[in-house]
């Protein structure tokens, strides 16, 4: 009980005010934690290589020269990157696997892939061809997650919590790179030799082994199960999951309206084959927006540099004048307690509350503003090697830790929100598919270009910062003018606030069409002729 009046405490909307305090149940959130230790493995693994790259014996185990060479910046950048490429390629894989193997198997099959890769990196003895394989078998199971994990999370929340459920997918990843950070931080300071870095390569596979065994004991998604019209398996995960009786008004609504949006969709296309699916999301005017829109969102989250920041966070804190391996994998981790904090604080107290939009809008000021102040800084009176880090380059530091703070205040967590709950649920995981595979592309694109960048646009690669920053800057005019607000919404209304009819849903002694029960005693009745 003082965990529902806590809940309503912290989310303000219409549907918590409304909906039983039943469907808030311990499953939900045990259920959304564990699909998001998917999301870890990309956070401990973006967290972990940034730090690795830096170590000196790994440098020289690995022959990567001179760090401070372009050419050394390019083969840095090759080794992290691959990751993002096999991300790319998972995250396209994802879309017809998650409907033919179902959303939970396609988890266990995808921490499968990730804990092969990292295995391959962490036995490369020195060899760079298995540490680009095992990144690259990695990020075939990261990206994979990164689909399904959101669409599952989706699927099985109550919508006032919705946003704060598939939220926890971005405060994993930031969870997975703060305990990467510390691990770096530890391992340069207690180990010796390869074990300075074989250890952290090693230990990233932890949360791929939670994924798995976790997975194994969740159910699967019931919007899944009524797409494939297996509706007595679909009522009896639902009841489960929300903790109500079969009679129960909003048990009854809930069900109803995931037969009703089908049936709309089968009359509207017919079946969902590939080349059907394709054209309903881009013939169909709402559908397309809710596409256009969930890939835009994926480029702009890159375009704040954020990620290149998470990787080479190291690099940059050298730049702004901290002296030292130790001394930057320090501020690295400090750097991961900040995001840590905000993140929990957005889920906690904007995702369901403040909303999806105006979280984007103050995200993308604080940003901008972030990076604009460490470009003039480095331009203007940049740090002296060797000598203190003037007042200016301190004010730079706070701003990096800023930066991260506004980051996960919106464009963290509300992208990954916002395209898995917009799209109809016929292509839900076509549209999180794409989007996800836009995400990986301008990963690799960020994550392939910042050491070079950082080493061409000015010194110290000043120039990096005004480019982030401006990008900022169209991202607030762009979610002004065109994203609607989603809170409070259910899945299945989703479409009204992209200019679709309501979808109508059986009133009391409306005889006029089935009701979900109906359909599903239909169908088990059917499948026994």
């Amino acid at each position: 009980m003082s965990g529902i009046w806590l809940l309503k405490k912290i989310v303000k909307n219409d549907a918590m005010k409304t909906d039983p305090k039943e469907i808030y149940g311990w499953r939900v959130f045990l259920l959304a934690c564990s699909a998001c230790f998917g999301a870890a493995s990309f956070g401990w693994d973006s967290g972990v290589i940034g730090g690795v790259i830096k170590l000196d014996t790994f440098i020289a185990d690995y022959h990567l020269g001179d760090v401070n060479d372009v050419a050394s910046a390019n083969l840095q950048a090759n080794i992290v990157s691959v990751l993002q490429a096999g991300c790319f390629v998972g995250a396209l894989a994802a879309y017809p696997l998650a409907d033919l193997w179902g959303r939970k198997w396609c988890l266990v099959w995808a921490s499968l892939f990730t804990l092969t890769g990292v295995i391959l990196q962490s036995a490369a003895s020195g060899h760079l061809e298995p540490i680009y394989i095992g990144r690259f078998v990695a990020g075939l199971g990261v990206g994979a997650s990164s689909v399904v994990n959101p669409i599952y999370v989706a699927e099985n929340a109550p919508r006032a919590i919705r946003g704060l459920l598939t939220g926890m997918y971005q405060l994993f990843i930031v969870t997975g790179s703060l305990i990467a950070f510390w691990t770096n931080y530890g391992a340069q300071l207690q180990l010796h030799g390869a074990t300075k870095y074989i250890i952290p390569l090693a230990v990233q596979g932890i949360p791929a082994l939670f994924l798995f065994g976790l997975m194994l004991v969740c159910n699967e998604s019931p919007r899944y199960l009524a797409r494939k019209d297996r509706w007595e398996e679909a009522r009896k995960v639902l009841r489960t999951l929300r903790q109500l009786p079969d009679e129960h008004p909003y048990f009854q609504e809930e069900f109803q309206e995931i037969a009703d949006q089908l049936e709309q969709e089968r009359q509207l296309m017919g079946d969902a084959t590939f080349w059907t699916l394709q054209k309903e999301m881009w013939m169909v005017k709402s559908n397309r927006n809710r596409a256009l829109m969930s890939i835009l969102l994926m480029v702009f989250q890159q375009l704040t540099g954020t990620n290149a920041i998470n990787v080479y966070a190291p690099t940059i804190f050298t730049n702004l004048g901290i002296m030292g391996t130790t001394n930057s994998l320090l501020g690295t981790g400090v750097y991961g307690i900040v995001k840590v904090v905000s993140c929990s604080i957005f889920l906690l107290f904007m995702a369901d509350s403040l909303g999806r939009r105006r979280s984007l809008l103050v995200s993308a000021m604080g940003q901008s503003f972030c990076m604009f102040y460490v470009g003039i800084y480095l331009r203007v009176a940049p740090p002296k090697d060797g000598a203190p880090v003037p007042v200016a380059g301190y004010f730079a530091l706070a701003f990096i830790f800023v930066f991260a703070a506004f980051f996960q205040f919106g464009w963290g967590p509300a992208c990954w929100i916002l395209v898995s709950e917009i799209p109809t649920a016929r292509l839900r995981p076509l549209n999180v598919a794409l989007a996800a595979a836009t995400q990986w592309l301008f990963n690799f694109v960020v994550a392939r270009t910042l050491p070079v960048m950082l080493a061409t646009l000015g010194y110290k690669g000043y120039g990096t910062y005004f480019i982030y920053g401006s990008f900022g800057i169209i991202m607030l005019v762009w979610v002004y003018f065109y994203i609607p607000e989603t809170k409070g919404v259910s899945l299945e209304h989703m479409g009204e606030l992209f200019g679709e009819e309501p979808v109508e849903t059986k009133a009391v002694g409306d005889e006029s069409k089935p009701t979900a029960i109906e359909i599903s005693e239909a169908n088990k009745g059917s499948q026994r002729v």
